[in-house]
């Protein structure tokens, strides 16, 4: 493939997360106000797309973090552990009262006509205390590493975060890895930095050093400042591709040197019942996944499924309409399981991407 530069041979690691870690809540689908037992999810937008592919892609993945000395931090590592990501930690000492801490996400499923409920702990995180200096790039890249990837919620979580980002794929470029972002605008966080205009400087100087975005129309909007649709107000289907391919011109003005886009598409008729699909702009070429009516079980995670099969199969070499196929089936699969990381098998991504069902198997 023409686009995208993707290192062959072997390397030490095949990808690196940056990102903050968290541990999430979950009830399942009885509200946190009258639930007495929840499960405990290991999490983060970038961890979890490390996770995906070491467990279902077989690769070699690792995740750089804040990591805390408490009990809270070792249930975490052990997770990480589990899931096969090699950890790169910055270690913080907790004072045994106040932090820091590793953040908590709270979050009830739903179900049917009443809607997800998710907030937050992130006070006084880990996480949003890394800076610029605390990763040693040049040892972790050494060995080699085909593709690095970040986040606008880790940029957003403090003044020094975004800074960490643009070190790790300043440094990841010159070992000669592949840069995504996921731009997942979050206008709470937002403003916490100076609001929406802080935010849009803040991810201008990111994306200079991107080669993969992923985002939906509000994302590539409001986080890069492009011109679109109403987010607003659109009302006609969240399926249809032909705004968000409209918008790739004004993006690829701005950021001349990015290579592909990409974003899943869904429409919500109820918490359990989705239409799911997926679209990439890839060398200059359109192309749409297929329309799937999911049954969910935990939507959380889903995108980040998404990017995970996406990111695999670009780095395997697959052709741009297989891959964008491959991570819109493994995003479907993932909402199928309770929990923010994959409990799916290569092999079933693939038949679930060439069309398979779920007839009994046998």
């Amino acid at each position: 493939m023409s686009g995208l530069n993707i290192q062959s041979g072997d390397t030490e690691l095949d990808f690196l997360a940056l990102g903050a870690l968290v541990h999430r809540l979950d009830p399942g689908v009885i509200p946190f106000r009258t639930a007495t037992s929840f499960d405990v999810h290991v999490s983060g937008g970038e961890y979890n797309c490390a996770a995906n592919l070491a467990s279902c892609f077989g690769l070699k993945t690792g995740v750089a973090t804040a990591m805390v000395d408490n009990g809270i931090g070792e249930l975490i590592q052990r997770q990480v552990r589990a899931m096969g990501v090699r950890p790169y930690y910055k270690n913080f000492k907790h004072d045994g009262v106040r932090g820091p801490n590793m953040a908590t996400v709270y979050s009830d499923r739903g179900q049917g006509v009443r809607a997800p409920v998710v907030f937050y702990n992130r006070a006084n995180e880990a996480g949003a205390m890394l800076k610029p200096g605390d990763f040693d790039w040049k040892a972790i890249f050494a060995g080699g590493c085909k593709w690095v990837h970040s986040g606008g919620i880790f940029a957003a979580l403090s003044s020094t975060t975004a800074d960490v980002v643009i070190e790790m794929f300043k440094a990841a470029g010159e070992a000669g890895a592949v840069r995504s972002f996921d731009l997942n605008y979050r206008a709470k966080l937002w403003d916490t930095i100076g609001g929406l205009a802080k935010g849009q400087e803040m991810i201008a100087k990111i994306v200079e050093h991107v080669d993969v975005l992923i985002g939906n129309e509000e994302d590539l909007q409001k986080g890069l400042g492009v011109k679109g649709p109403d987010v607003e107000e659109k009302s006609d289907s969240k399926l249809d591709p032909q705004s968000f391919f409209g918008m790739i011109g004004n993006v690829t003005e701005k950021f001349p040197h990015v290579k592909a886009v990409a974003t899943t598409l869904r429409e919500v008729h109820s918490t359990n019942r989705h239409s799911w699909s997926a679209v990439l702009w890839y060398d200059g070429k359109n192309h749409v996944a297929p329309t799937a009516e999911l049954d969910v079980i935990d939507r959380i995670g889903g995108g980040d499924g998404f990017a995970s099969g996406l990111i695999y199969s670009l780095i395997d070499g697959r052709p741009a309409e297989e891959a964008l196929k491959i991570g819109w089936a493994h995003g479907a699969l993932l909402t199928t399981f309770p929990g923010d990381v994959t409990r799916a098998t290569l092999a079933e991504v693939e038949a679930f991407a060439e069309g398979g069902s779920a007839r009994v198997q046998r």
